[in-house]
């Protein structure tokens, strides 16, 4: 038997990186997995794998997610992982930077709980929900990640906030907080740079452990926070940052 056997998992994001990794570690340990992504492309490698169905969502329109939500009929895990790194201090961040951050990061886990927690209550069985971080948060600060460190702060409060809230309701919410991982989107952002070699270096030194955490290691930290296991385990932020942060 698999961890999350006859579970309904949904999550955001999946399409690459840290949620693709989830939705197929996720599918393994015998979950249901609905897994949705803006880029349906990328969407495309986890079609056919046995235990995941896929759908295009863009987690910014909020009328999308609403069909979304109704056409699911039941939800046993959430995993709102979907987000974007910004680069750049206060002087870089124009309005139009901030608002993106923040209704990526922070909006659509709200648009995404304000459709399936009401759900979750209806069914009356609890659940999980696990929303996606940062150690650079209100845990540490960072250099040059102004925006995104206040986006994911803002994160790990909104968790707090509805894990006490909705406790009564046997519903869990946690915040996952991840130091660097190894996933395209930083090889995005290590290209981009002027030399992408220091980049990539600067990036692995400031773990004490001196490597990337790999999506697998964070997914399996997911997949516990979804399972029975952690039953007992409900409004907490979870550092998995290779010493980042000591």
């Amino acid at each position: 038997m698999g961890r999350l056997d006859g579970k309904v998992f949904v999550l955001s994001a999946a399409g690459q990186g840290i949620g693709k990794a989830v939705a197929l570690i996720a599918a393994k340990e015998g979950a249901k997995v609905i897994a949705t992504d803006i880029n349906a492309q990328t969407l495309k490698e986890l079609e056919g794998i046995p235990g995941i169905q896929t759908q295009v969502l863009d987690v910014l329109k909020k009328e999308d997610v609403e069909n979304f939500a109704k056409s699911i009929d039941h939800i046993d895990i959430l995993f709102n992982c979907a987000g974007f790194v910004h680069n750049g201090t206060l002087l870089e961040c124009d309005e139009k930077s901030w608002d993106f951050s923040f209704n990526l990061n922070v909006k659509s886990v709200y648009t995404m709980c304000s459709n399936f927690v009401p759900k979750f209550i209806a069914q009356g069985t609890g659940g999980s929900v696990i929303n996606m971080a940062s150690v650079v948060s209100s845990i540490k600060a960072a250099p040059n990640r102004f925006v995104y460190g206040a986006t994911k702060a803002a994160v790990i409060g909104l968790t707090k906030a509805l894990a006490i809230d909705f406790v009564s309701h046997k519903i869990r919410f946690n915040s996952v907080c991840p130091g660097t991982v190894d996933t395209p989107s930083l090889h995005d952002r290590v290209s981009a740079q002027a030399d992408p070699q220091k980049a990539l270096q600067d990036f692995i030194s400031r773990q004490r452990l001196g490597r990337l955490a790999t999506a697998d290691e964070i997914a399996y930290l997911v997949v516990y926070l979804a399972s029975d296991e952690s039953g007992f385990v409900t409004g907490q932020e979870f550092i998995i940052d290779g010493g980042w942060s000591m």
